[in-house]
């Protein structure tokens, strides 16, 4: 089986690599919080101190980092990916990025004789855990074909969208129909709470129908439980906003609807800890008693950008839509 480097142990990227493992490919990791691989580490898994390390003795290379500017350090740098990796090595990253970006790591990748996709996905912390991703893929049709095998172990739907930058594209397209989804589920809920419905009774009906959505049901029931735990977080969705609307803005395009969803979760990560705990008492006296329940959040948040998306309900029911 082929060597696998895994990059990015977090929310997300534990579990990926954690099917890789129990799949039986060798792996190495590595994480700039050592701890959160600890438990791929119990497993098998090989620590790797640095991303250039990991790929050196690899034949596929996956990232799942946080940021463009963290995909661009661990590819491109001296001593990084891209130049630590030999000639035949397969790289993925599966990182939410820019498409330019992606197009830029495989023409170098290329000059080096090494293939490239850039694959990111869908389906958060749920889709992670239980292998059932949407994985979006953009390169050459030779190296999607090789990854296959490994794509298989951590997602279902699995499509080659295109040429390099394809995946990234896609994802973008992806998280504008969320970013919309998000707004109307938030609003849709509200709007049943105040008008005095059961929500929970309110969402056996709609979800069924036209206004169903992975976010509806999946995402609106953490939001009456009070869990805004992150699946994924509200900083990591600005910065995937941010690259759509910087995309957008390169082909001539204006998104009102994003720009609307970008400036709304921009108020709610500034929110910290006291706005947020007046925000769930807020919420808590949306509809009838015990409609939504109290959220507790971690002792060591501080605002909130490290919640998960789930958490703009809170900006709605404090009704602060100014910064």
């Amino acid at each position: 089986m082929e060597k696998i480097a895994f990059i990015g142990t977090g929310v997300m990227g534990r579990s990926m690599a954690s099917h890789i493992l129990e799949a039986g490919y060798p792996l190495a990791v590595y994480n700039r919080t050592r701890e959160k691989a600890a438990g791929l580490i119990e497993k098998g898994a090989q620590w790797a101190d640095n991303p250039g390390e990991a790929a050196s003795g690899a034949d596929v290379v996956i990232s799942m980092v946080g940021y463009p500017r963290d995909v661009e350090e661990i590819y491109l740098a001296p001593g990084g990916i891209v130049e630590r990796a030999g000639p035949g090595t397969l790289l993925i990253d599966m990182t939410t990025s820019s498409p330019a970006l992606a197009r830029e790591i495989a023409g170098k990748a290329a000059a080096a004789g090494i293939s490239s996709l850039d694959a990111p996905v869908s389906g958060g912390d749920l889709g992670a855990k239980n292998a059932a991703l949407s994985i979006m893929a953009g390169g050459d049709e030779g190296a999607f074909e090789r990854a296959l095998p490994v794509f298989r172990r951590m997602g279902k739907n699995i499509v080659l969208q295109g040429g390099p930058g394809a995946g990234q594209h896609c994802k973008m397209s992806n998280q504008i129909a969320i970013a919309a989804s998000m707004l109307a589920v938030t609003e849709a809920l509200i709007y049943g709470l105040k008008a005095g419905l059961d929500p929970r009774t309110m969402l056996k009906s709609i979800e069924s129908g036209a206004a169903g959505s992975w976010s509806l049901s999946n995402l609106a029931p953490r939001m009456l439980g009070g869990d805004f735990k992150p699946g994924f977080f509200v900083k990591h969705f600005i910065k995937d906003i941010g690259i759509a609307l910087d995309s957008a803005d390169e082909m001539g395009l204006k998104l009102p609807g994003l720009e609307l969803a970008r400036q709304l979760y921009t108020i709610l990560s500034r929110m910290g800890r006291d706005k947020l705990e007046n925000a769930v008492k807020a919420a808590a006296s949306l509809g009838k008693p015990g409609s939504v329940e109290n959220a507790v959040f971690e002792p060591a948040l501080s605002s909130a950008e490290d919640l998960g998306t789930q958490a703009i309900f809170l900006l709605y029911a404090a009704g602060q839509y100014e910064s």
